[in-house]
């Protein structure tokens, strides 16, 4: 799966869906498509407050490319949200055990630890062949059955 598609697929047709599974390519393909806009906004937003001449304050600009992103951060709540359980799914892992690391996550250090259990477990290969969550995003032809 290639960029395009990725970012394509959690859009439009997987934007809320917390059921199924996600492949690694789908995953980090969008991570970076999120990454890279947001830099977008961050640079333009810049860009726009140094050429603005303003002196001591906030040109409008950048407080209307500041909304932007924000809306666009809330916009992608749910299909980030969504594409991480998949993910944790591909794992054969429970998407509540993601709403767990999240809470935890808010204990002071404990939270470095969070973070870094969730990207192990967003590196590592999904469970070959279908599991409880649905057929492999890799080989849907496949089933558990053969590997059994």
């Amino acid at each position: 799966m290639g960029f395009t598609e990725a970012v394509r697929i959690v859009l439009t047709q997987k934007y809320a869906t917390f059921s199924g599974r996600a492949s690694r390519s789908e995953y980090w393909w969008f991570q970076l498509f999120y990454a890279l806009l947001g830099v977008a906004i961050v640079i333009l937003a810049f860009a726009a407050g140094a050429f603005s001449g303003q002196q001591g304050g906030t040109s409008s600009l950048v407080v209307v490319l500041m909304i932007i992103g924000g809306l666009l951060a809330l916009a992608l709540v749910l299909p980030i949200l969504s594409l991480q359980i998949r993910r944790f799914h591909d794992r054969n892992i429970s998407g509540w055990w993601y709403l767990a690391l999240i809470v935890l996550g808010m204990v002071p250090y404990i939270g470095s630890v969070t973070g870094l259990a969730i990207t192990a477990l967003s590196i590592m290969r999904g469970t070959d062949g279908s599991n409880r969550f649905g057929p492999d995003p890799l080989r849907p032809e496949a089933r558990a059955e053969v590997f059994a």
